[in-house]
């Protein structure tokens, strides 16, 4: 998820044949509240009790019933896998309400309908929740393929006790919405302790022209503050993202502010900063800038260029000056002495903590969906993570954010 391109995290819900198939439309509402794709997989023995068409109004996407597509005497080859494409891009798989044969089918491994096919293909995490009578809930057969399936890692919400569609007592009903939604949201590690907070987050390369075709820049994707900011937002922050020049899209209920040049970015975080409550400053911002802008191309010659470069604003230094209360974060793309210049940078900026990385180490560098970062913080802790999704980063950089502010307070 790397900032995720802009996109909304996505979740297949699996609906099986059970009366509390109608539920599932709850689930889908629910799951939209948390920012949520939701694309519906629905077997045969579901259908007899929602059509289609209620998910498909509610998603605006495919409901998929087939295997083979609709149905067709001659399936072409997109339909025949499409199971492998859903499988590829989903971060989440959820089966509810997930019945005693749908558990069978997935413990033993059968593959006889596009729902059954899609769990073996994917390597999303997985959810169940299963509904059904309290025998069939009980029995010996059912137990173990839970059991199965939970060594597998797949996780099982557990049903609610009650009076039952059959008229008997006890466990088997589907576990309340918010049970199911909740287990949703831990999985993909959705929280909400952002709500209320201002963040300004900047991204991306800033670019000094040198004439009207050439000019200065660095190899930054922007994945790295795009990550951040689709993760505050997604926690419930209200984001402001100024961007330098990037090929990515932030999420549309982010305040999107493009840029070209470091004084534009200046500019743009100094009308900001003020209301902000933090700033985390993940732009590669460019250090230096022609002293003059040519006005016309700058024609090849025999001889040496030089280029008189002049400084541009440092506007982490600027912001450290005049932070207050406000928690601060800086990022260090770093060569060599990483932990040296992390530390260096930190004090002078004045940031509460600097976000480093050698951009040498594979899975680190530029225009990578992977970082390997150390957080430097005032209070002399360092602290290492491995290798892991941008948008893993993110998170806990925000982690840090919620902690340091809870210093200041």
């Amino acid at each position: 998820m790397l900032g995720r391109g802009g996109e909304l995290m996505r979740v297949a819900l699996g609906v099986s044949g059970g009366v509390a198939a109608y539920k599932a439309a709850e689930l889908v509402r629910r799951l939209q509240q948390e920012k949520l794709a939701v694309q519906v997989v629905m077997t045969r023995g579901a259908q007899e009790f929602v059509a289609p068409l209620t998910f498909a109004a509610l998603t605006g996407e495919k409901v998929i019933t087939e295997l083979f597509g609709e149905k067709q005497a001659t399936a072409n080859l997109e339909s025949a896998i499409e199971h492998i494409a859903v499988a590829q891009r989903i971060d989440l798989l959820v089966i509810a309400p997930a019945t005693a044969d749908i558990l069978a089918k997935l413990a033993n491994g059968i593959a006889d309908d596009f729902l059954t096919t899609l769990y073996l293909a994917t390597k999303a995490p997985v959810i169940v929740a299963p509904a059904m009578n309290v025998n069939m809930w009980e029995h010996a057969a059912t137990q173990k393929n839970l059991e199965t399936l939970r060594a597998r890692g797949v996780r099982v919400v557990q049903p609610d006790e009650g009076y039952l569609a059959c008229g008997m007592v006890g466990p088997g009903r589907l576990a309340g919405i918010e049970a199911i939604a909740s287990a949703v949201c831990e999985t993909l590690g959705l929280r909400h302790d952002l709500e209320g907070m201002k963040i300004v987050v900047t991204a991306g390369p800033t670019i000094e022209d040198v004439d009207p075709v050439r000019m200065l820049t660095n190899r930054s994707s922007g994945k790295m503050g795009y990550a951040v900011a689709d993760a505050a937002w997604r926690r419930g922050a209200h984001v402001t993202l100024v961007s330098g020049p990037t090929e990515l899209h932030a999420p549309n209920e982010v305040d999107w502010v493009p840029v070209r040049s470091t004084e534009e970015m200046h500019v743009a975080v100094r009308e900001r900063a003020k209301d902000a409550d933090a700033l985390i400053m993940a732009a590669a911002v460019a250090d230096y800038r022609p002293a003059e802008r040519g006005t016309q191309k700058i024609k090849r010659s025999e001889g040496r260029l030089t280029l008189e470069l002049e400084p541009t604003a440092d506007i982490l230094a600027e912001l450290g000056r005049e932070k207050g209360v406000r928690i601060l974060v800086g990022f260090a793309a770093e060569t060599d002495h990483v932990a040296e210049n992390a530390r260096r940078k930190l004090a002078a900026k004045g940031a509460d903590m600097i976000v480093a990385n050698d951009v040498t180490q594979e899975g680190a560098g530029f225009d990578t969906d992977t970082n390997i970062v150390t957080f430097f913080l005032r209070d002399g802790r360092e602290v290492a993570l491995p290798k892991m999704p941008k948008f893993d980063v993110a998170n806990r950089i925000l982690d840090c954010v919620m902690e340091l502010r809870k210093g200041v307070k």
